[in-house]
């Protein structure tokens, strides 16, 4: 995988390491970052928050926005990245939040994913419709926007 090979080079070059937060994704950017020898100049830790439980627990992630903006939210990913940040010795952070199918609903249609990115300046978000592409290819889409969103966010480092 290229980007996660530029993450890599990145990593070596400032020193800095990336944790990631994951809801939808369960894994599969933490997974494509260990997939390259000597990832662990890269990836400092994953965390895998599938329930709203274990986005509080593992990440601090506010109840109170969970109950009124549903896990599915920018606010959400902005609050899981910053999460990862703090509960790890990584600089940078990134989350992932969203439907990867099937379902969905008319407010929160199946392939919307929001991301999250946070580093010691801030956090950023955005939200992507990858559109209902099948669960397979929302999270792999995913995922790679995910990396890209690191490989910029090494950038600003």
């Amino acid at each position: 995988m290229i980007l996660a090979a530029q993450l890599l080079e990145k990593a070596r070059e400032t020193g800095a390491m990336v944790a990631c937060a994951e809801s939808c994704t369960g894994g599969i950017v933490a997974a494509a970052l260990t997939d390259l020898p000597g990832s662990s100049a890269l990836l400092d830790r994953g965390f895998v928050t599938y329930t709203n439980a274990a986005k509080i627990a593992m990440l601090g992630v506010s109840e109170a926005t969970l109950a009124q903006l549903g896990a599915v939210s920018e606010q959400v990913a902005a609050e899981m990245a910053a999460g990862a940040l703090a509960n790890s010795e990584a600089q940078i952070a990134v989350s992932i939040t969203g439907i990867a199918g099937p379902g969905g609903s008319e407010h929160k249609p199946e392939g919307r994913v929001c991301f999250g990115l946070a580093t010691a300046a801030g956090i950023q978000t955005e939200t992507i419709e990858f559109g209902a592409q099948g669960r397979d290819t929302v999270r792999l889409a995913a995922r790679d926007h995910a990396l890209g969103l690191l490989l910029r966010g090494f950038a600003a480092l």
